[in-house]
């Protein structure tokens, strides 16, 4: 289930400014504001479900005397023609709601569903598969969430969730006459005692200088399986291994076979697509 906070609820409510900041006049001319009915959420296409809960908040978040009836949760598999939930009460509130809800709902959905096609091609590896920093601006804690729902983990939550050291700070400090074995000691040196060292890595020479400086995690940069597995090799008892860049469900079995211990996808939230939801009004 998902946690509602005031961060949640103040996102409802900007998601809700957009249909409307000036009113629904059609909704307003044509819909009594005594006319009641039931609206459904029903699933169009096969996948996991997630945001239901926030879907559900918005009907409610717009008008707390509508009712509303879960048949499917979050994480639970769909198929075309599932009926999910179902809000009743008045029509009025239900229609203005209506775009909102489903746009996190389908998004979310999409989100979970994409993971669990990850999670599943990597099944028989030790991998794990999580997501990165490339979510949609402002709903980062809704689509980690999603990931999560779909089997998936979480990477960082925001830049202070850890020291991750990527091409652009080496080539920043590179300036100052630094090597990229001088920036993982430099981070380490510094650092909180509660924090690991991750360092972008682009080739098995860089491997072995992160290594010897003392990086515990490795990020191979858009490496092939060939190297990524001589990376393993060479980190074991020493790193953490993480294969990422331009990951696809078509490259992500190899990387797993490689050896490494956690796969990141931006595709997870970054190009997954809306699952196929309706919402189906009845009087």
């Amino acid at each position: 289930m998902f946690q509602m906070t005031l961060e949640t609820e103040a996102l409802i409510d900007r998601a809700l400014a957009e249909d409307l900041s000036i009113g629904d006049p059609t909704t307003d001319i044509l819909i009594p504001q005594e006319l009641n009915g039931k609206a459904s959420f029903v699933g169009k296409e096969k996948g996991v479900l997630a945001g239901l809960d926030v879907a559900l908040a918005v009907f409610k978040r717009f008008d707390s005397s509508l009712l509303t009836e879960v048949h499917i949760r979050d994480g639970e598999h769909l198929r075309s023609g599932d009926l999910i939930a179902t809000v009743s009460g008045r029509m009025n509130p239900m229609l203005k709601a209506e775009r909102t809800a489903l746009n996190f709902l389908r998004r979310m959905s999409g989100i979970a569903s994409e993971t669990s096609a990850y999670v599943r091609e990597v099944d028989g590896f030790d991998a794990t598969i999580v997501d990165t920093r490339k979510t949609t601006p402002g709903l980062r804690a809704l689509e980690k969430y999603a990931v999560r729902i779909g089997g998936g983990y979480n990477h960082r939550q925001n830049l202070g969730d850890g020291i991750l050291i990527k091409d652009n700070h080496i080539e920043a400090l590179r300036e100052m006459g630094m090597s990229l074995g001088d920036v993982v000691r430099k981070a380490n040196s510094e650092k909180s005692h509660t924090i690991n060292v991750e360092v972008e890595v682009e080739d098995l020479a860089q491997v072995e200088e992160a290594l010897e400086a003392g990086a515990k995690i490795l990020l191979l940069d858009n490496m092939g399986p060939e190297d990524m597995a001589i990376a393993v090799r060479m980190a074991e008892g020493r790193a953490v291994t993480e294969a990422s860049g331009n990951i696809t469900l078509q490259t992500v079995r190899a990387a797993a076979a490689s050896g490494v211990d956690i796969i990141s996808v931006g595709a997870l939230t970054h190009s997954a697509k809306d699952l196929d939801i309706s919402l189906d009004f009845a009087s």
